[in-house]
């Protein structure tokens, strides 16, 4: 029995008033003071090797080879897997037509051929050294890590046969500007993935330029926005270009020279074994990419999701999603006339004429050009099947010679409408053999065309490096090329509306084999819907009609 309850009351009080003093004092021992806060967490890198840390890379590199040796004393395979991909060989047999096929030698309506002019042009090369066709492709040390594995300051100059500068120098010749010396050892201690840049040092900048030859591939892609490729912008996807190109043993998916134009099937489950192209766009999104609607049959087919998913049995993604190419505000080259190229100016100089925002439209090296901007690609079906004419074949100069035909029709369940850039020129052939010509170009020595403007010379040069046989005469033909367009993809808000196809001169006008409501205009069947229509409407009128008229009549028995 407590006495005094008052008391013991503040006894109590007093007691828990310690009892928080105590608890408050300990967890303000235990809290770190902000000195003494836990670091922050630092960033982890992805990759599992710091390569400034190797002891192989720490050396005074002065060529290339030297640093690929130093590679491969750890990566032992890497350039045998190399040697066996396309980007060493530049050659490739088509399994579709059996055409030989490759950059070694195949000709385009560009730089025209790589015969002679291996110097120049081979600074795309993935290797070391290949100046002519004595060129060593079993060497392991003449294969170029750096080229694709370079993070920064590396570039293989045009003309060194695939080597960067070692030392400065006056780069072009006579030009007045210099390159400074690579410094190999930092550039091999800062080697890591691929990226934008590796890949677009050789394919942004392919055909003489930036821009020149794809179309959607230019320097813009370097750091783009969603706006010009929802995939590569730093503020969408961020891709590099191996996301999608995925590589296997350095043998990289995706090929101009064999494409895949057609992929329907879902979507490829990550890790899963298949001989499916992982750079299409059914890789990923599958062969309905839209949201269905509710429901099936009748209701199903109705919603917008599900009318676009049946229109991929007919058209490539790209066909809607890329409206226009070279929109990142470099211009691309839509035709080349080699014809003029060896004019020169009153005092017999090479000059060079420029449009009114400086980009160059004639070169007495080149010829005259003409670029675009922001272009509506045209359309055509296409299969996956191509095949280019080769300097053994004869062509007809009296029309357009084709470089390349894309084959494939309506009827073709593989085939589908493609966006594809036109390329048209003028280029030499043989006037007697009637075959395109392989001119020497690039590579300074008395018979190059861009140091003498001689093109019997020049042709004499380029066609004996290439094994053609060159009749002394020639003149020049009309060509065309297409180059499929499959980047640049736009925010799904900018993909074509449907009018822009279904109308009367819409992008789709000149595209053949299918009914296209909107384009097409068949008497029989208009008066075959149009009646179904008044049926139709008819059929509502009436059921209406009945329905009042019975309504009527209920009411009028029930209140008799």
């Amino acid at each position: 029995m407590i006495k005094n309850p008052s008391r013991a009351g503040g006894r109590l009080a007093r007691h828990a008033l310690l009892a928080c003093l105590l608890l408050a004092l300990n967890a303000a021992a235990q809290t770190p003071a902000a000195s003494d806060a836990a670091p922050a967490r630092t960033e982890v890198k992805e990759s599992t090797a710091e390569h400034g840390k190797f002891s192989q890379l720490k050396k005074p590199f002065k060529t290339g080879e030297e640093v690929t040796e130093a590679c491969l004393s750890c990566h032992t395979e890497a350039a045998r897997q190399v040697m066996a991909t396309r980007h060493w060989t530049w050659d490739y047999v088509n399994p579709s037509t059996g055409q030989r096929l490759g950059k070694k030698t195949m000709l385009n309506s560009f730089c025209i051929a790589d015969r002679s002019n291996e110097a120049f042009c081979n600074a795309c090369h993935v290797g070391y050294g290949w100046k002519d066709d004595r060129f060593d492709f079993s060497s392991e040390r003449n294969v170029d890590c750096l080229a694709c594995h370079n993070t920064g300051q590396y570039a293989k100059i045009p003309g060194l046969a695939g080597h960067p500068a070692y030392q400065r120098m006056e780069y072009p010749p006579d030009s007045g500007k210099f390159v400074e010396a690579v410094d190999l050892p930092k550039v091999a201690r800062l080697v890591g993935k691929t990226s934008r840049a590796t890949c677009g040092a050789c394919h942004f900048y392919g055909g003489g330029g930036d821009g020149v030859k794809h179309g959607d591939l230019d320097s813009s892609l370097k750091q783009p926005d969603r706006k010009l490729d929802v995939h590569m912008g730093v503020d969408g996807g961020n891709f590099t270009c191996a996301t999608c190109h995925k590589t296997e043993s350095h043998r990289i998916a995706g090929s101009r020279i064999a494409p895949t134009a057609s992929d329907p099937h879902r979507a490829i489950l990550r890790g899963e074994k298949t001989d499916r192209n992982p750079a299409s766009c059914q890789a990923c999104h599958g062969d309905r990419p839209h949201k269905p609607g509710p429901g099936a049959g009748l209701l199903g087919s109705l919603t917008r999701g599900d009318r676009l998913n049946t229109h991929t049995r007919t058209l490539a993604c790209q066909t809607c999603h890329i409206p226009a190419f070279a929109r990142g505000g470099v211009p691309t080259k839509m035709f080349w006339d080699w014809s003029t190229a060896g004019t020169l100016d009153a005092d017999g100089k090479p000059f060079q004429k420029k449009d009114e925002h400086g980009h160059v439209i004639f070169d007495s090296k080149k010829g005259d050009f003409r670029l675009g901007e922001n272009i509506e690609p045209d359309y055509v079906w296409f299969d996956g099947r191509v095949d280019y004419t080769l300097k053994s074949d004869r062509i007809d100069p009296a029309q357009s010679v084709r470089i390349n035909t894309f084959h494939g029709d309506a009827g073709n369940p593989d085939a589908r409408i493609w966006p594809v850039k036109r390329f048209r020129g003028k280029q030499p052939y043989d006037l007697e053999h009637l075959t395109l010509l392989a001119p020497h170009t690039a590579t300074p020595d008395d018979t190059a065309l861009w140091f003498n403007f001689d093109w019997n010379r020049a042709l004499a040069a380029g066609t004996a490096a290439a094994g053609q046989s060159f009749s002394g005469k020639f003149g020049f033909v009309e060509t065309e090329m297409l180059w499929p367009i499959t980047h640049m993809v736009a925010p799904k808000e900018q993909a074509l509306g449907c009018a822009e196809c279904h109308s009367r001169d819409g992008r789709l006008k000149a595209v053949g084999g299918i009914y296209l409501p909107g384009r097409d205009r068949n008497l029989l069947l208009d008066r075959a819907g149009f009646g179904l229509t008044g049926l139709a409407l008819l059929g509502v009128l009436g059921h209406g009609t009945l329905r009042i008229f019975t309504r009527r009549k209920r009411r009028e028995h029930g209140n008799g």
